[in-house]
């Protein structure tokens, strides 16, 4: 199958669903161009295969970013932070630069925009970030309103991500705590198909609603999730529910790390149901059927 989309720029494109993506478009014969701000580093950490291009991109400047979309037939909008940093906020990367690229996408006049969201966004969170996430979808909306958002729940894939990550901490801690008392249900969803998802889309794919929500067939609460990996590790690990309050303070300790293990959006994002709407429109709206973690062996 051929995207009608030939000229596909993807910022964040190194990213987690990013680069996953950017392969799909380029074996569909597309011309892919990478927004990224350290093409270098990018260029140096794999190889990118032919039809992909890496471009700088910088979403505070307007005239620098309005000329890497420009020529572009579709812009998928990839970019997701966890962690705040000293030059960049929550609200400048989900929000302000969300409402650039929309506009800048509704000037070019023939472009198609893709928006990654998340299931959960909402303006009335207590939560910076999950806030942030929602001020972005909403920004987009009304600046291009053609845009189609998706709405992944937890991603995950086959060499590590998410179940991989948790099957460590089950067979190296004797101790596992818990979000609360591990009652958040979640709908996880492999990252191909979260892919294949945007690239249908591009291929011409109608859905009657340009929020989609994507979910895999499997709900579990994290609990559940936690209590199969055990059983798959062989090991006997106690389960030890933890107040959110005590998972807020650990991530503000751990904030200064480059790389900190847990972060407040994370904590926020399991305070609520990650799963998709039941009225929501979803994979069956793009002819897909997810791929279901406990059939892949993950879980």
């Amino acid at each position: 199958m051929k995207t009608n989309a030939r000229n596909v720029i993807v910022l964040g494109g190194t990213g987690f669903l990013g680069r996953r993506l950017v392969s799909r478009l380029a074996e569909r014969g597309c011309r892919v161009s990478v927004g990224t701000r350290f093409p270098g580093a990018a260029a140096r950490s794999r190889r990118w295969g032919g039809g992909v291009n890496l471009v700088r991109t910088n979403l505070k400047n307007r005239s620098a970013l309005a000329r890497v979309l420009a020529g572009c037939s579709a812009v998928v909008n990839c970019i997701g932070y966890y962690a705040e940093t000293r030059g960049e906020s929550f609200q400048d990367v989900h929000s302000e630069a969300a409402r650039r690229i929309a506009r800048l996408v509704r000037e070019n006049g023939d472009q198609r925009l893709i928006h990654i969201s998340g299931i959960g966004a909402s303006l009335s969170s207590p939560s910076a970030y999950v806030r942030a996430r929602a001020e972005g979808e909403a920004a987009v909306r009304t600046a291009c309103p053609g845009a189609v958002v998706l709405r992944p729940s937890v991603m995950f894939s086959r060499n590590g991500a998410f179940f991989g990550d948790l099957q460590k901490i089950a067979a190296r801690l004797p101790v596992i705590p818990l979000f609360g008392m591990g009652r958040t249900r979640l709908q996880p969803v492999w990252v191909e198909d979260v892919a294949e998802a945007v690239c249908r889309i591009l291929d011409g794919g109608r859905v009657g609603r340009k929020v989609i929500e994507l979910g895999g067939p499997d709900i579990f609460t994290y609990r559940e999730i936690l209590q199969r990996l055990i059983v798959r590790s062989g090991r006997r690990r106690l389960l030890l529910p933890l107040p959110f309050a005590l998972w807020r303070i650990a991530a503000a300790l751990l904030s200064p790390l480059p790389q900190p293990p847990v972060t407040q959006a994370q904590i926020a994002l399991m305070q609520r149901d990650n799963i998709a709407g039941a009225t929501a429109a979803g994979f069956a709206d793009l002819g897909m059927e997810p791929q279901s973690a406990i059939a892949m062996g993950l879980v």
